[in-house]
């Protein structure tokens, strides 16, 4: 868990155990709110050392896209189910590669399925975005067993990613990232603009941006 301080503001870590904020309504908060997903054949859910960690999007055979700060040792993935605990497949993660709060995950063997295909520009200020992740359905409440989603609206491409990196703000729609949550994607017309890093819980969430870090994730994975 990670709790980062930039001057006077808090960025909260979304990490496999999402930290809480510094101060949050004490009432259940409606991936708390959206939808769950019937299929997203490119999904992946994080483990570490067997227990569900983070979420996360596969983007070619042997290379999982997710968070930096839900790296560890004794990662593996459930790739190609909504349910984090069962179906897909499953690889052990045999090193991997982080710049800022973005990491790759290069599994021991190839896994054949729909990947996401990654954006080269930030999708625009007041465009509705779409997020994906495994995160706790309310403050207190367990992991969702099924991937959710929900709909959220980018309000900065100023923000910042846990690690001081470029990140887009979205502001809640019909739900907002929490726990469990780090390192999903975000997407905007069909194409993954985010991975999940940070937020309150409550009314946004910041995405390290795909776009600034894109020639870095070709140097390493290739896509």
């Amino acid at each position: 868990m990670r709790i980062r301080r930039t001057l006077a503001a808090v960025a909260v870590a979304l990490t496999g155990a999402f930290v809480a904020p510094t101060a949050v309504s004490a009432a259940p908060q409606p991936i708390i709110g959206g939808g769950t997903v019937s299929s997203a054949p490119w999904a992946a859910a994080i483990f570490q050392n067997g227990s569900f960690a983070c979420s996360g999007s596969i983007i070619a055979s042997r290379w999982v896209l997710t968070a930096a700060h839900c790296t560890a040792s004794g990662m593996s993935v459930r790739v190609g189910s909504v349910y984090y605990a069962s179906g897909g497949v499953t690889r052990t993660v045999t090193s991997y590669s982080t710049r800022y709060d973005l990491a790759l995950l290069y599994l021991n063997s190839a896994v054949s399925t729909t990947y996401v295909t990654l954006a080269s520009s930030n999708p625009p200020v007041g465009s509705t975005n779409s997020i994906y992740g495994w995160g706790r359905t309310c403050t207190n409440c367990a992991a969702s067993s099924q991937l959710k989603t929900a709909t959220v609206t980018v309000s900065s491409l100023n923000a910042t990613d846990a690690y001081g990196g470029p990140a887009i703000r979205s502001t809640r729609g019909d739900g907002v990232a929490w726990r469990g949550d780090s390192g999903g994607p975000q997407f905007y017309n069909g194409q993954q603009v985010g991975v999940c890093s940070t937020g309150n819980g409550s009314t946004y969430q910041n995405y390290g941006s795909v776009a600034a870090n894109r020639s870095w994730i070709m140097s390493v994975a290739g896509v």
